[in-house]
């Protein structure tokens, strides 16, 4: 069954915003890392691989879809000051509760199947990271029932 080209068209628009989502996560692990000594970088280090990778393979198939996949910003505004590793833990989760965000709006207007299971891949990955930084921050809630889904 053919797509009609209004829901390829959605469901590229969504991939695009995963894209910018993931070039923002790979920057914002570049500040989580600072704030951090160099002996508890090794998640970070993981966390930015794995958001290279993603948005390797998402400008990868955008282009194999005829569209231009933007690059990366010059630099991402912080929601607050990090100055310390609860902060650096803080702007981890509220990195990849944006990327899984943007994995969910993937899912929603998605039509290919290989799609659905890149935003699955995505998401989970990233929700499972966002559970070990909001521990590291202290959070008394560290899973959500549907992540990436507004809170009722």
């Amino acid at each position: 069954m053919a797509e009609d080209s209004t829901e390829t068209t959605e469901e590229n628009d969504a991939l695009a915003d995963a894209l910018a989502a993931e070039h923002a996560a790979v920057w914002g692990y570049g500040v989580v890392g600072a704030a951090l000594p160099a002996g508890q970088r090794q998640p970070v280090v993981a966390a930015e691989n794995a958001h290279r990778d993603v948005r390797d393979r998402l400008t990868a198939l955008l282009a194999e879809r005829g569209e231009d996949p933007a690059g990366p910003e010059g630099g991402y505004a912080l929601p607050f000051p990090v100055l310390s590793a609860v902060d650096a833990a803080n702007l981890a989760v509220t990195v990849e509760d944006g990327v899984v965000a943007a994995w969910v709006r993937v899912l929603g207007r998605a039509g290919e199947r290989a799609t659905r299971e890149l935003a699955m891949g995505a998401l989970g990955g990233a929700e499972v990271r966002a559970v070990s930084w909001r521990a590291a921050a202290g959070k008394t809630t560290t899973t959500s029932a549907l992540p990436g889904l507004p809170a009722r």
